[in-house]
């Protein structure tokens, strides 16, 4: 049975007070002692999924866990502000991955202005906070002239000028988080509001801007999911790309045109939806992927190849559990991952002129 820290956790179709309670301890069970939380054991961690699922266990309020993953962040962030694409399982000085892409690095902030809305830890706040401005320097360092994100460093540190649509919308609300912790702090930060509103402008009307990845699922939501994009204009973009993208009964492709659904995107998507007022069809894209659950451990499998009826990847990824019990929380009315994922109460910074 639940506890009233996880009720919001149970829904109709996708989650029952036992089952919520199996999928939060399946999670618990793949983070380490340490507080990173790899993809499984055994698999690496990188660390915008470690801090997905840190997320999800806040909003389950598992907060003592989630404080570990997100000391472990402050642990290994490099000098320069930005984290590793990937490390090893076992041992957490075992790069596997040395570049350092944007937002994975940027993605702290929403973490962190989460579990500080779970909480209300200011402590946790004030030791946070130079990880927060370190990581964002990091990435606005890479912003290009059209507003977009160069999408990483390579491991010897050369910039990467091309922007991805998807990873530059998981910065814009990364941004608008740490504009709030900043606000939080009464440390104005009036480079971060010119640049977000710079990100937002290219985001909304210069997709010339970003490299060419509409063949995936993400481009189509994530500038929805991240805020970039909002009423009537988010109401069109999910129209635009839903039977393109939506298998009904099984899920949202990660890519067309291959007959794979994922349980991520799916469930990237039932946030998106409840952010512009679609809790019905969230609610129905939840459903669809229950057949992705693994009975025994409560989590998820990453994706099922439906021309074949099979499981493909055989992997059970934390980050698919953490993103069904995040989209789970926002329609179950969980505070702190609603005011994370609505936005209505982050900062917008300042809007680019319209003529850029």
């Amino acid at each position: 049975m639940t506890t009233p820290r996880t009720e919001h956790l149970v829904l109709p179709g996708v989650l029952t007070a036992e089952e919520a309670t199996a999928t939060v301890r399946g999670l618990l069970a793949v983070q380490r002692p340490d507080g990173a939380i790899p993809w499984f054991r055994g698999h690496h961690l990188d660390p915008w999924d470690h801090t997905e699922s840190a997320m999800a266990l806040d909003a389950a309020g598992e907060h003592e866990a989630a404080a570990r993953a997100y000391a472990w962040l402050a642990r290994h962030q490099n000098p320069d502000g930005s984290w590793y694409a990937a490390y090893a399982d076992g041992d957490p000085d075992d790069v596997t991955d040395h570049a350092r892409e944007t937002n994975f690095s940027a993605y702290v902030a929403v973490g962190v202005w989460h579990h500080y809305l779970a909480t209300g830890d200011e402590g946790f706040l004030d030791r946070m906070w130079p990880t927060v401005f370190a990581a964002v320097e990091f990435v606005l360092a890479l912003q290009q002239p059209g507003g977009q994100i160069g999408w990483k460093r390579e491991p010897d540190g050369t910039p990467v000028p091309d922007a991805l649509l998807t990873g530059s919308s998981s910065i814009h609300q990364a941004l608008r988080c740490a504009l709030a912790l900043a606000d939080q702090r009464d440390e104005p930060q009036p480079d971060w509001e010119l640049a977000v509103g710079a990100l937002r402008h290219a985001i909304r009307r210069h997709p010339e801007r970003f490299l060419d990845k509409n063949r995936y699922s993400m481009d189509w939501y994530y500038p929805v999911l991240a805020g970039a994009v909002s009423g009537a204009e988010a109401a069109e973009r999910i129209a635009g790309g839903w039977d393109r993208f939506v298998v009904p009964g099984y899920g949202v492709r990660c890519v067309v045109p291959n007959p794979w659904v994922t349980g991520g995107e799916s469930a990237e998507l039932a946030l998106a939806l409840w952010t512009v007022g679609e809790s019905d069809r969230a609610l129905e894209i939840l459903q669809s992927i229950q057949h992705l659950r693994d009975p025994d451990s409560g989590l998820y499998w990453t994706g099922y190849v439906y021309a074949d009826r099979a499981v493909w990847p055989e992997e059970l990824t934390s980050w698919t559990a953490g993103a069904l019990l995040l989209a789970v929380a926002a329609l179950g009315g969980h505070e702190a991952t609603c005011a994370v994922f609505a936005g209505d109460r982050l900062p917008w910074g300042l809007d680019a002129p319209c003529c850029a």
